[in-house]
């Protein structure tokens, strides 16, 4: 018996990207395209009479509405569909965003297909795609509370710090200590948590509930 298909849409105000992009989904017998659209708005019209995509592949800079508002939108009026943020540089910021939006995950814009396709069936199956960004230790952690890794009171003001739009230098002001003193902060969590960047960090910190999502 063949696996039931993820019904996946794309949604990306650049043409020839986006077509291209449903074109080489629906090469994998895992995967059914069902619609695209151009940004937001269109995604929400399209939504009201279509059969409800599992995943939405979703880009960032749109006209009209963003990826991050769609995303937010998503979030309250489809909570069932999960979203897979499209960047087409590996821009900290705007993953951060993505992310606090209430998207799953990330890929850029020049994976490879099986890779996207990779991060559609993870989502599909555990609700997140963390890549390179959180090791397989970590999933595992936020799977299971209990064995989460001890954090200081420090760490974790620091943490939630970094959900915000602060760079270090300012966290570092906010938190009345040296950027120095940050920086080991930022290393100590990294190694804690097997972590390789402030996006991870993000991640551990929603996964966790530390930070509320609007």
């Amino acid at each position: 018996m063949k696996e039931e298909k993820i019904n996946i849409a794309i949604v990306d105000d650049h043409t020839l990207f986006r077509n291209g992009l449903a074109a080489l989904m629906n090469e994998f017998e895992e995967l059914n395209v069902i619609f695209s659209a151009g940004n937001g708005k269109e995604m929400q019209d399209i939504l009201a009479k279509s059969l409800l995509p599992d995943i939405i592949l979703m880009d960032i800079n749109m006209p009209e509405m963003d990826g991050y508002k769609a995303t937010a939108w998503l979030k309250e009026n489809y909570p069932k569909i999960k979203v897979l943020a499209l960047s087409m540089f590996d821009d900290e910021k705007a993953v951060i965003g993505m992310i606090k939006s209430g998207a799953c995950g990330y890929v850029l814009k020049e994976s490879k297909p099986r890779e996207v396709l990779e991060a559609i069936q993870t989502i599909f199956s555990k609700g997140l795609y963390i890549n390179e960004l959180v090791s397989g230790k970590l999933l595992h952690s936020m799977a299971n509370q209990k064995d989460a890794p001890l954090l200081s009171s420090r760490e974790v003001e620091f943490l939630k710090l970094c959900c915000s739009e602060l760079t270090y230098k300012e966290i570092a002001d906010s938190m009345f200590v040296s950027p120095r003193t940050v920086d080991n902060y930022r290393e100590s969590l990294f190694q804690k948590l097997n972590l390789k960047s402030r996006t991870g960090l993000v991640l551990y910190s929603i996964k966790n509930q530390l930070i509320q999502l609007q």
